[in-house]
């Protein structure tokens, strides 16, 4: 399969901060493709600028063949985009938000009215295309902001955490919608999120990005595999680093990582386990609660970058930057 976007050692600098840091990463034609990792990874920032809305510091990338710098207008037709903050005009109908997109991009009176239809009716807004948007709920506008994207059937689309703050019930609709799109037309879709099941549900490649770098890339599958053997986690917030040490020396333990809530811990061997639970009983560690498990993107997560994804961090890295004083 060709690749659809190209990236070569892009960086990007706000003054001293290296929001994005030489990644170089190749997404292919009509591929489900996730970027996952913390606030502050760098994930929007890379977004942003394959969308031409930043420049980058150095390096290059290429969108449908074209060059986001020299040939940014050639990048926006062929690209759609669905950002975390709202940016539909509430005054307006859902309806009259598609035509204004429309003829933002040449679109013809014929075109404009049946894509209109057409993307009304794919995320089942067609009953209320007439209503103005401020009286729309929430999951509604998210709807109509992926329709609205999709209006000049881009070859690209980019969505930043479309599903945040959205009902399970909502959320499921979404990713219907979005997977029958791929298929259809074989869409190549960029997605950042927080939900490790909407990640593992739809993607089929992931990226983890974790401090401006891109630290793992593989499909779902071979990421839980590399985290060997089940995992145990210890939820425990006193002496973690002195009981990660104790459980190192565990035989069949091949990896301890400490993160935020406790301790993660792979085993190959099933009395491994009777070894750790003596080793957490002590008193000293103060253990709320252990479980074990087959190892999930959750797993994959914490190995990777030490963190356990947060849901409800409101902050995106383009955020946290302008909060320090960066622009």
């Amino acid at each position: 399969m060709k690749s659809v976007i190209e990236i070569k050692e892009l960086t990007k600098k706000y003054g001293d901060l290296t929001a994005v840091n030489r990644l170089t990463l190749s997404i292919r034609e009509g591929e489900f493709f996730g970027l996952l990792g913390p606030n502050g990874a760098g994930k929007t920032t890379l977004i942003s600028m394959l969308c031409t809305l930043l420049e980058p510091t150095s390096g290059s990338a290429t969108v449908n063949g074209a060059h986001v710098v020299s040939e940014s207008d050639k990048v926006r037709q062929s690209i759609g985009v669905v950002f975390q903050d709202p940016s539909l005009d509430e005054l307006l109908t859902a309806r009259e938000n598609l035509e204004f997109h429309g003829r933002m991009y040449g679109m013809n009176e014929e075109e404009i009215l049946k894509k209109s239809d057409d993307v009304l009716d794919l995320v089942e807004l067609s009953e209320q295309s007439h209503r103005q948007v401020k009286t729309f709920s929430g999951g509604m506008r998210r709807r109509l902001e992926i329709a609205r994207g999709l209006m000049h059937t881009p070859k690209v689309l980019f969505l930043d955490e479309p599903t945040i703050g959205l009902d399970l019930q909502t959320r499921n609709h979404i990713w219907k919608y979005l997977l029958k799109l791929k298929e259809k037309h074989k869409m190549t879709i960029v997605l950042t999120t927080h939900y490790m099941e909407e990640a593992e549900r739809t993607c089929d490649r992931i990226a983890i990005i974790d401090r401006s770098k891109l630290v793992v890339l593989g499909t779902p599958s071979d990421l839980k595999k590399s985290i060997q053997g089940n995992v145990v986690r210890i939820k425990t917030k006193n002496g973690k680093k002195e009981l990660a040490k104790k459980l190192e020396r565990v035989r069949g333990v091949t990896y301890v990582d400490i993160y935020e809530e406790g301790i993660a811990v792979s085993v190959t061997h099933g009395s491994s386990f009777q070894q750790i639970l003596k080793i957490v009983s002590l008193k000293k560690f103060a253990v709320e609660s252990i479980e074990t498990h087959e190892p999930t993107l959750d797993d994959v997560f914490i190995h990777y970058t030490g963190k356990e994804m947060r849901k409800d961090e409101p902050y995106s890295d383009a955020k946290l930057a302008w909060k320090a004083g960066v622009r």
